[in-house]
């Protein structure tokens, strides 16, 4: 079981000057992700966070949009983030080239829009053998 969605937005940096902006960004994360949440909060498990951000041209540092990301979906996705075991983040430029057909549906129209934006995915924690 995982949850998805795509942030159709330049993410901002934890480490951004104007913290106004990072209050709005986490604000926005977490109305993207409540449009399509369906399900019941996670709680007393171990997950996942996987991010994909893909870029035109000056990207943020990957590691300094995890944090903003996980802290905007506490209470909605689930209760606490120190439920994220494990983070899996990758940033692409949009103008690379990529097999769409290996691609989830949300995953292809970020990179099809043209735009940067994030992809989010949420799942369980797989055994730490699978990662290795």
């Amino acid at each position: 079981m995982y949850f998805d969605f795509l942030i159709s937005k330049r993410p901002v940096s934890l480490q951004t000057r104007k913290t106004s902006n990072l209050q709005a960004w986490k604000q926005y994360v977490r109305s993207e992700a409540a449009k399509t949440w369906t399900g019941q909060i996670f709680s007393g498990q171990d997950l996942q966070l996987t991010l994909i951000y893909f870029y035109n041209s000056d990207p943020v540092d990957t590691d300094n949009i995890i944090k903003p990301i996980q802290d905007a979906l506490i209470g909605l996705i689930y209760d606490d983030d120190l439920l994220i075991a494990d983070v899996d983040a990758h940033r692409r430029s949009l103008s690379g080239t990529f097999d769409l057909t290996l691609c989830p549906i949300l995953l292809v129209q970020g990179i099809t829009s043209g735009l940067e934006c994030v992809y989010v995915k949420i799942a369980e924690s797989k055994p730490l053998e699978d990662y290795l």
